[in-house]
């Protein structure tokens, strides 16, 4: 008798509700394992730190919604709000959320720690599609998580455009910021809106360093917090490896 596929059901609060969203490849749907994923979104339209400030009842709410559909996961989704409260009060609050609803959790930057320090990099290039002030909060919010933050940049975009920018422009900016720290063991891009998942393999690549990115980091810890381990190679080392 053949064995039943294990289902699993992964509640996602996304920031944005952006009609562009589509075009960038979900690596989630490469997950090869019966997943139901359901997204809610905060439907951010500014991208500003007062936007963002006021988000936290907002997103609780929507994540004890998914964890009574019976989530096995719940991913309250978007870097910069969280990083506003700062890495220690972010790992105190999702904490509380877990015990209050009885789910797992965790936020794009809690992710994003665990896949820098699963790699090793310690001194890394950061980039995103935020102005100085956001930039610093995440270097910041990365400092205290024990990093050595070399560079946090922004690409010269408003909040709106950032999923027309194009992937090459991206390229070329990325490897300027990298050309500039010799001493980086590694690159960090934070974001999904920008269309970068086709140039996380051209990037290692093209400057030898590895690259953590949000749609790579994201399946990669799904499935691990699911007990799969499934590489799925072309999205970066990763992906590749799916290291534990």
């Amino acid at each position: 008798m053949a064995e039943i596929e294990k289902e699993y059901l992964v509640g996602t609060v996304r920031p944005t509700n952006r009609p562009e969203a589509g075009q960038e490849l979900d690596l989630d749907t490469l997950i090869p394992a019966k997943i139901k994923f359901v997204y809610l979104t905060m439907n951010f339209t500014r991208g500003t730190e007062e936007e963002f400030s006021t988000s936290m009842p907002g997103y609780e709410a929507k994540a004890a919604e998914l964890a009574t559909l019976g989530a096995d996961l719940v991913r309250p989704s978007g870097a910069p709000p969280f990083m506003l409260l700062g890495y220690q009060k972010e790992q105190e609050l999702i904490s509380g959320w877990e015990k209050k609803y009885s789910v797992q959790m965790f936020t794009s930057g809690q992710n994003h720690v665990r896949a820098l320090r699963t790699l090793g990099m310690k001194k890394f290039v950061g980039a995103s599609y935020f102005p100085e002030n956001m930039n610093n909060v995440f270097a910041r919010y990365f400092t205290d998580a024990g990093f050595n933050v070399l560079a946090m940049e922004g690409i010269d975009s408003p909040f709106a455009a950032v999923p027309s920018v194009p992937p090459a422009q991206i390229l070329e900016f990325m490897k300027r910021i990298a050309a500039k720290h010799k001493d980086a063991d590694g690159i960090y891009m934070l974001g999904s809106a920008w269309k970068t998942v086709e140039i996380i393999d051209r990037l290692e690549k093209d400057t030898g360093l590895t690259v953590v990115h949000a749609g790579p980091a994201r399946a990669w810890e799904t499935q691990l917090r699911l007990g799969l381990r499934h590489r799925i190679p072309g999205y970066g080392r990763l992906l590749a490896e799916m290291p534990q």
